[in-house]
């Protein structure tokens, strides 16, 4: 992982590629990294991904094919990226940038692994597991 002792240096160059599916992105200590919308999807600081604590995280699955539709910085410290899945929350950080183009092989391969793991896919139209779906949302009140 990334080294956290002290801040991470900014970027200076981020670039949207549309046609190639990826957000190219340089630091001005000299990293760069080419990170493909599905790794920033899956890898989302959303709590919809991540949950709220440790083993909370949801695996995100079908997501091969998804593209960032918008891009827009927040402030002087993170972007928010909007996804053709309709998903726009959670906001990526500088540091937190940093740190999936620092980590971003060991991240990835630890995603397939847990992919082939659960029996999932990252192909949309391949079925979900019954155990990847989530709970249909609830219709009762909660009192009876």
């Amino acid at each position: 992982m990334a080294d956290h002792s002290s801040p991470p240096p900014m970027p200076v160059a981020i670039t949207l590629q549309q046609r190639s599916r990826v957000l190219e992105i340089s630091f001005e200590d000299g990293l760069s990294a080419q990170l493909s919308h599905e790794f920033l999807r899956v890898y989302s600081p959303s709590a919809e991904v991540r949950g709220h604590g440790k083993g909370q995280e949801v695996l995100q699955v079908g997501k091969q094919e998804v593209s960032i539709t918008d891009i827009e910085q927040i402030g002087n410290y993170a972007v928010k990226l909007v996804f053709s899945d309709g998903h726009d929350s959670g906001l990526y950080s500088w540091s937190y940038l940093y740190e999936l183009a620092h980590d971003h092989d060991a991240l990835w391969a630890t995603y397939l692994q847990q992919l082939a793991a659960e029996g999932a896919s990252r192909d949309p139209a391949a079925p979900v597991p019954p155990h990847l779906r989530p709970a249909p949302p609830s219709t009762g009140c909660g009192k009876h």
